[in-house]
């Protein structure tokens, strides 16, 4: 271990909070998934067999971007590789690994989840399905990091999802979003063929997005105050 500066304490939190939450959402079972956050070149990771549900502080690692311990006494969550090459490609600054049961689900049977709705565009439009490997293998990591290519989500067939973010919450954002557009498609699917939004339309919803500030509070005017 190296000096305390190095020990990255208040992400560590940050991680057992998050878990914590994902758990309490119902997006994590038992030890099954992991999550992550990125300060510079120092990672803090869930420990490998870890309630994560239950997680404290303790029970995160901090690696460097080799994967070489930097802080902590317990071995990092065995999907190591693949946060470690999220953060080495992307620069991104947080990661959320889940076996949300909707999203799982649709891993089993789909090739991609399709732009069924406008919030989908926050994850970057149609979520991919990276073809199934073996948990902690290289092979898992790099199908994964394929399928994320221009998304901030993808799935993982057969085994779960994976969210990045520039910041933990927004990761954590990312994956009850995706878990939420899972279960919308599912319901769709029952009643019949979901539609998908086309190129076009998903366009109008980005210049809409951005001409409306969307997503942001807005104070009222003074004058339309006054009339109240």
């Amino acid at each position: 271990m190296t000096d305390s500066s190095a020990a990255l304490e208040p992400e560590r939190a940050a991680v057992a909070d998050a878990c914590r939450r994902l758990g309490a959402e119902r997006l994590l079972i038992g030890t099954a998934g992991n999550v992550s956050v990125r300060v510079e070149d120092r990672v803090a990771i869930t420990a490998t067999g870890a309630v994560l549900a239950e997680l404290t502080p303790e029970q995160v690692t901090v690696v460097d971007l080799d994967g070489e311990l930097v802080a902590g006494t317990l071995r990092p969550t065995s999907e190591l590789d693949l946060h470690l090459g999220v953060y080495r490609r992307y620069g991104t600054g947080a990661v959320v690994h889940t076996h949300a049961p909707m999203a799982t689900a649709l891993s089993l049977v789909l090739d991609e989840l399709p732009c069924v709705h406008y919030q989908l565009l926050a994850l970057g439009g149609t979520v991919r399905v990276a073809p199934y490997a073996t948990f902690g293998t290289p092979e898992l990591a790099e199908s994964v990091l394929a399928a994320l290519e221009g998304r901030s989500a993808a799935l993982m067939a057969n085994h779960g999802a994976v969210t990045h973010a520039p910041t933990l919450e927004k990761a954590v954002e990312h994956a009850l979003l995706l878990e939420w557009a899972c279960g919308v498609y599912q319901h769709a699917a029952v009643l019949g063929t979901p539609r998908v939004l086309d190129e076009r339309r998903q366009l109008e919803v980005i210049e809409a997005a951005i001409a409306r500030d969307y997503g942001t509070t807005h104070p009222v005017p003074p004058a339309q105050e006054e009339k109240r």
